[in-house]
């Protein structure tokens, strides 16, 4: 799905520079959960937002596909991003003034083929609220609509910020849920970015970063189950 070769992200110049990204060769399989670990400031967030087109490398080449991401057009990136990412952020971004329905009905409406509103909320267990504000739902269910949201453009890589960062354990953890089951059920590559050690155990794969370098690749020999996790 991506291949990065010696990909670097360097954020302003001379004295001042800072090298969020350094040397980062990974590839990331069709089909594949991975978990991203790292501290603050470890570059995990600054790697999601080269592999999702908000952002573009400094050096080295980034590919989805067949496609060169790092020399592409501000044009074909709003493309990629449309056409073949789903973006779940900690912070749900949902329209306060729209129902559940129509927040996740707007991003249906910028993409080719969608997958039904109905079908994306019952995903994610929410059809019964569809007609609810988001002041009108808890804030793990204000996530599960930014998932069906995410959903909704039947995207071929879901990436997800930090989706449990706000919320308790036990929330997260059926947030969580909600993730490895469209996973299970779509077949959707799923990158998730976290501090959080404890959610590695879920991942196909598990990449560690520091320093703004792969310090470690880890693939769990036994993979654990949501409701054994707590934080």
């Amino acid at each position: 799905m991506f291949r990065l070769l010696a990909v670097g992200k360097t954020y302003g110049e001379g004295a001042a520079a800072v090298h969020a990204l350094r040397e980062v060769n990974l590839e990331v399989a069709a089909g594949e959960f991975m978990v991203m670990l790292g501290p603050s400031g470890s570059g995990k967030s600054t790697l999601l937002n080269l592999m999702g087109g908000l952002d573009r490398p400094s050096c080295g080449e980034l590919h989805f596909r067949a496609q060169r991401l790092d020399g592409a057009s501000d044009a074909t990136l709003t493309r990629f991003r449309r056409e073949h990412v789903g973006f779940v952020f900690q912070f749900y971004n949902l329209i306060p003034s729209l129902t559940v329905w129509e927040n996740v009905a707007l991003v249906a409406e910028l993409v080719p083929h969608p997958m039904p509103v109905d079908e994306a909320l019952k995903q994610v267990g929410l059809l019964d609220r569809a007609h609810h504000f988001p002041s009108e739902i808890s804030g793990g269910e204000q996530q599960r609509v930014a998932i069906a949201r995410a959903v909704v453009k039947q995207p071929a890589v879901l990436l997800c910020d930090e989706p449990t960062g706000a919320l308790d354990c036990e929330t997260g953890k059926r947030v969580l849920q909600t993730l490895l089951d469209i996973h299970d059920r779509l077949n959707t590559t799923v990158v998730v970015i976290t501090h959080n050690a404890v959610i590695a155990g879920l991942a196909d794969r598990v990449v560690r970063l520091a320093n703004g370098r792969i310090a470690a690749l880890e693939s769990p020999v036994q993979k654990v189950r949501v409701e054994d996790i707590a934080w």
